[in-house]
């Protein structure tokens, strides 16, 4: 039973860190390194960390500076010590058989990388009917991540740690996009990446100091940079690879507008917002023929990209309605 290093940045999230500390240490794969990154946070999520730490030997409690998460994230792999790594944020949790099942991934395939295509959310309690093993190319897997058809974060997945070192692959991105380029860059140096469908991880979407409930147009600023600069720096140069990073790109430009409109900066932003609503247009017809997505997600880009405004007003009355009824508080 290879050791697991499990990284977690922690800050301010006192509320929901016996949550996600009791889903690590009663993970029924026990031979783990957990890695408590406290990250200068004001709140009592560091004391609560050195008293599990002084219950279980096996957590490591790292006491720094506030930095952020990617620099906290990059402290915890600098000290991981295990065969493979898993990244968990601070406010979510993971199911109890989370680490066995992405290992199980990992031993039938003998992959670099494993990841799921499906996780559990606030608002989505209902675990997959059907689970099955697949194994992707590292170009299969680059384009799974940009499109997404799997969840973007660095979360819901196992990472070999040899893999990750060799090739100095870490949160080195502005936040807002880091995760994206963490994976997929992981996805790209693997030698092929396993695939499951069984929700293992559970990220929370109701955490009212997030990004996806607490907007901040910095966040689409960031997003836009890093694709562009994954799409630069890539290393599969495919035509394939170059429309999954064209169509991600467009679909940044629809954050921006969307968090220009959410955060009512159209006429502080008005330079900004022209861009947004001209590229989404320009780019339209080149992403609804190359991308690889069915055609009702196409023609839902059709609609997106034909009224913009409309689309990003429509998008946001819906986001609130999502999260009135989230299910778990």
């Amino acid at each position: 039973m290879p050791e697991i290093s499990i990284i977690t940045p922690v800050y301010q999230a006192e509320k929901f860190l016996k949550k996600l500390i009791d889903s690590i240490v009663n993970q029924t794969w026990t031979n783990l390194e957990i890695l408590l990154v406290d990250d200068g946070s004001p709140d009592n999520s560091g004391s609560i960390c050195d008293n599990y730490a002084a219950e279980d030997e096996r957590i490591q409690v790292i006491h720094k500076e506030n930095g952020g998460a990617c620099e906290a994230r990059n402290v915890g792999l600098m000290r991981a010590t295990g065969e493979y790594v898993v990244i968990v944020d601070g406010d979510d949790w993971l199911e109890l058989d989370c680490v066995e099942y992405l290992m199980m991934l990992i031993h039938k395939t003998g992959a670099d990388m494993a990841m799921t295509d499906q996780i559990f959310t606030t608002r989505d309690r209902k675990q997959v009917a059907n689970d099955s093993v697949e194994v992707w190319s590292s170009e299969d897997a680059f384009c799974g991540i940009i499109y997404p058809k799997i969840p973007i974060g660095p979360w819901n997945k196992i990472y070999k740690t040899k893999m990750l070192h060799e090739n100095q692959i870490t949160f080195s991105r502005p936040w807002s996009g880091e995760g994206l380029y963490f994976t997929s860059q992981a996805a790209q140096y693997s030698n092929h990446v396993a695939v499951g469908h069984r929700k293992i991880y559970n990220y929370r979407l109701n955490n009212t100091e997030s990004g996806l409930t607490n907007y901040k147009l910095i966040m689409g600023v960031n997003a836009l940079e890093n694709i562009k600069y994954i799409g630069e720096n890539r290393i599969i140069k495919t035509k394939r690879t170059q429309y999954a990073v064209d169509w991600h790109i467009w679909k940044n430009y629809g954050y921006i507008l969307f968090l220009i409109i959410a955060t009512n900066q159209k006429e502080k932003n008005k330079a900004l917002y022209k861009e947004a609503v001209s590229n989404m247009r320009i780019r339209l017809f080149s992403v609804v023929i190359h991308s690889e997505l069915g055609i009702k997600t196409k023609l839902k880009m059709i609609y997106k990209g034909c009224f913009p405004f409309c689309w990003a007003k429509s998008y946001l009355k819906e986001q609130k309605r999502a999260l009135v009824a989230d299910t778990m508080r």
